[in-house]
């Protein structure tokens, strides 16, 4: 009695089990994450199957067909990245957006946490401590004239970073 061949499903699961792990390592190795690895991966092993004829592909036309397929994934999700990019800076809205005190509460606290301590700190001493200049002056030990000049410079960043926020 002679050995019957190996059938092709179990000859697919034999090459599969000693060239996929150096097929998913080429294919990490091309890609950004593991995900699009395996996705490449899968693409590619089908691809090459149906052009072999259904029969195991060569290893050499495996590794060229996840190189190419890892390249245009690549593109595409550059390609997608510019466009959402695009799009979210040139949005000019269609609708103006109704804030409510929360929002301009939470807009102006953000806005307020950017400026630089030394006009931040001035800033908040004189609008929510009601104190005068030559008292925050004295207090954080610089000249009247460094202080109302902080003042003024804070109320000039707020001004540029409140403009195109209404409420």
């Amino acid at each position: 009695m002679q050995p019957s061949a190996p059938s092709p499903s179990s000859a697919w699961h034999q090459w599969w089990q000693t060239e996929g792990p150096v097929f998913f390592l080429y294919a990490r190795q091309q890609t950004r994450c593991e995900a699009d690895a395996k996705d490449v991966l899968q693409d590619s092993l089908i691809e090459s199957w149906r052009k072999s004829g259904n029969r195991l592909p060569d290893k050499a036309m495996v590794f060229a067909t996840i190189r190419r397929r890892a390249i245009d994934l690549g593109r595409s999700i550059d390609r997608r990245q510019r466009r959402e990019e695009e799009v979210a800076n040139n949005q000019t809205g269609w609708f103006s957006p109704s804030f409510g005190d929360a929002d301009a509460h939470d807009h102006m606290t953000r806005v307020i946490a950017k400026l630089p301590p030394d006009l931040r700190e001035v800033l908040i001493l004189r609008i929510w401590g009601d104190m005068t200049f030559p008292a925050i002056a004295q207090m954080t030990e610089i000249p009247v004239a460094t202080a109302t000049s902080r003042y003024r410079y804070a109320i000039e960043r707020l001004r540029e970073n409140l403009t195109e926020w209404q409420p």
